[in-house]
């Protein structure tokens, strides 16, 4: 029977919680100390009834109770002493588990800081992009008009009256756009006999603009010189069209300067657009055509492309006899063409170019 209201018991101390066993312990204790006293009191008068009696056989009994007295007053010491570690225990896990959620507390406080501290980051960083594109702007937008400024102060002093004789040809201008140092203009025989052919005028814009591109270009400042080319070559392109004289000028500035930077495929890209354009505007036996030509028979000859730089000097000599034997141009087109042909095959070419240069 004892075995079967065990496991009942063991049942039901396990059901019970941390509360509930405190508070029995208490109570448990209480008792404990109620029964230490009354033992410790009948402890106490057997004591005061040995001391009364006689040696016999009661003495001998009483001492007996005493002796048993003790040992239950010990039992229950002992058990008061659990009691208390039970109790003590109870208060350290307590004071445990208090201190364990003030801890999940914090972390769950650090977690949500941790969180906002990682939106504020991306939402700063956002910021911080977008000044930078439009500081990157602002700067474009700076040097734009510092350009733009620039050639206002240039306008004044460029300006033609009317009734003045034309302006020089492109090919005056630039009678050869990869020399290395330029060869001014030409003389008024020139320009009358390129504005008859054509009549194309450069703007005293392009003229600045050409100026302040080879300045920049001779200090190494490619980040600057190539941008104000694009921006002035697509505002010309959206005012006069793909097919104006101007945006073939253009075309062939930022030519020079991709070709100072060794960019010799995108400059002959740039000029074979260019050389298209002023076939269309100003005729295939113009000497701003012959101009283009020989600046791209130079430019194929600078990538080894010797095959391909022979006709256009061909085409390009045969278009200066068509103008005129015009001394200043055409002495500065002829050493490029024999420069190129004598790297060849074609002896007889580069010799017979070699004889006009010392027939001029």
């Amino acid at each position: 029977m004892s075995m079967m209201v065990y496991p009942r018991r063991q049942e039901k101390l396990e059901k019970l919680s941390q509360e509930e066993i405190i508070s029995n312990t208490k109570l448990v204790i209480q008792g404990l100390e109620a029964l230490k006293n009354e033992h410790n009191s009948f402890l106490h008068s057997l004591l005061e009834t040995i001391k009364c009696l006689k040696k016999d056989e009661e003495a001998n009994l009483v001492q007996e109770k005493s002796s048993l007295l003790r040992k239950s007053v010990e039992m229950i010491e002992l058990g008061l002493g659990e009691a208390q570690v039970m109790m003590a225990l109870s208060n350290h896990l307590n004071a445990v588990e208090s201190e364990k959620q003030k801890l999940r507390t914090q972390v769950r406080r650090l977690c949500q800081e941790n969180q906002w501290l990682r939106d504020e980051l991306a939402n700063t960083q956002q910021k911080l992009q977008k000044c930078e594109q439009s500081v990157a702007q602002l700067e474009e937008e700076k040097n734009h008009l510092e350009f733009m400024n620039q050639l206002k102060k240039y306008d004044k002093y460029t300006e033609e009256k009317d009734g003045e004789p034309p302006k020089d040809s492109l090919d005056d201008l630039f009678p050869n756009d990869f020399e290395e140092q330029g060869q001014g203009r030409q003389n008024n025989s020139a320009a009358v006999a390129a504005a008859q052919q054509g009549g194309y005028e450069i703007p005293a814009r392009l003229r600045t603009l050409h100026n302040l591109v080879i300045q920049y270009a001779s200090q190494g400042r490619y980040e600057v010189a190539v941008p104000l080319c694009k921006q002035a070559l697509e505002d010309l392109e959206k005012t006069s069209g793909h097919d104006h004289p101007d945006v073939a000028t253009m075309l062939n500035i930022l030519a020079l300067v991709y070709r100072d930077q060794k960019k010799y495929k995108e400059a002959a890209h740039l000029l074979n657009d260019a050389l298209s354009i002023r076939e269309k505007a100003l005729g295939k036996d113009h000497r701003a055509v012959a101009a283009t030509l020989n600046n791209l028979a130079v430019l194929y000859g600078k990538r080894g492309k010797y095959k391909e730089a022979e006709p256009l000097c061909q085409r390009a000599l045969e278009i200066r006899e068509k103008v005129g034997h015009i001394p200043g141009p055409l002495i500065f087109y002829i050493p490029d063409i024999a420069q190129i042909t004598s790297k060849h095959t074609y002896l007889g070419l580069s010799s017979d170019i070699n004889s006009r240069i010392n027939a001029e």
